[in-house]
């Protein structure tokens, strides 16, 4: 094996047994080898954390951590306080990754000399549904493209995973404890300490929508977390650049359509707070709405919206049949 600069590969672990074979075998078949597999069991109630045990003993590169449940954020946090590697990626225990996956992110960042690089992901459905865009454009961008099109999601999205950070940005950033939507917090602040950023539009990460995760979880009042995290993001991307005002706009409403159309797929539905949400996106959506750079999707649930709550849960319905979306 030739020498090489070690990368830490940080997988957080909870009651993913079903899974979390797939995911440790795609990290140690992975073609760039010098690695530090750091799994975190983050007080699993499964046999999660006999299985890292017993990939421990195969493999030496992989470090296992026990620990008390603290959530996604404190089992991250605990990876990097352990981690040597110059680079870090975080990969999530129930999905997988390309073979190539960790030599073509750090092919990007010493290609193009930068502290962060991204790929993309193709999104899987437990149903059978695959979502996939991808070309094999590479660019360098600037910090203020890489949040323009994060605020846009554009082609580059607020989710942890999918990328490569230099272990230097986390000096000062943490990822936020007890709280879920913890990338929303914080990925924007990795970016906000890099100059530039190389990205390649390629799929080299598996994300897994699967009934029982925090995404399609049943709702609960910690998700109005994400209108929070895309605030508290909007709010100091415009303190560098008030000219993205646009950007974060879209982004602000994004967070709303998101939230809302959980909250009316729930039995014990907020309405109040349902109706001050879609208050908010119909006062604020107008030059949205004007915007060419906001998806149609998002344009057309807006304009919906504005004739009530039920006819876009109706459309959110009708969307998901077409596309093949599992959960609503």
């Amino acid at each position: 094996m030739k020498k090489t600069e070690k990368i830490s590969v940080i997988v957080p672990i909870y009651n993913v047994e079903k899974y979390l074979n797939r995911c440790i075998d795609s990290i140690i078949n992975q073609t760039y080898e010098n690695l530090e597999i750091i799994l975190v069991d983050d007080g699993s109630p499964d046999d999660c954390g006999k299985l890292c045990d017993e990939y421990a003993k195969l493999d030496k590169r992989i470090k296992v951590i026990h620990k008390k449940n603290g959530g996604l954020s404190d089992a991250r946090n605990a990876g990097i306080d352990v981690s040597k590697g110059k680079y870090l990626t975080f990969i999530d225990s129930d999905d997988y990754i390309d073979l190539d996956y960790v030599e073509f992110l750090y092919n990007l960042i010493k290609k193009f000399k930068t502290k962060m690089s991204i790929c993309i992901a193709r999104i899987y459905y437990e149903n059978g549904t695959i979502l996939s865009k991808e070309n094999d454009r590479e660019v360098v961008l600037n910090q203020k493209e890489v949040l323009e099109k994060m605020l846009y999601q554009d082609e580059i999205n607020v989710s942890t995973w999918a990328k490569m950070y230099d272990r230097s940005l986390f000096k000062k950033i943490k990822f936020p404890k007890g709280k879920i939507f913890e990338d929303a917090f914080t990925t924007y602040k990795l970016v906000m300490e890099c100059d530039k950023v190389a990205v390649n539009v390629k799929c080299k990460y598996n994300y897994m929508i699967r009934k029982g995760s925090i995404l399609t979880a049943d709702f609960n009042l910690n998700k109005l977390l994400l209108i929070d995290a895309y605030q508290q993001m909007t709010r100091d991307v415009l303190k560098i650049y008030p000219d993205l005002d646009l950007a974060c706009k879209r982004a602000n409403i994004y967070s709303r359509l998101s939230t809302l159309r959980q909250m009316i797929y729930t039995k014990n539905r907020l309405k109040n707070k349902e109706q001050e949400i879609r208050e908010y996106i119909i006062n604020n959506s107008k030059e949205v709405l004007k915007n060419k750079k906001v998806c149609f999707r998002d344009k057309i649930a807006i304009i919906i919206l504005k004739f009530g709550i039920f006819p876009f849960k109706i459309a959110w319905k009708i969307y998901c049949f077409f596309t093949g979306r599992m959960y609503l």
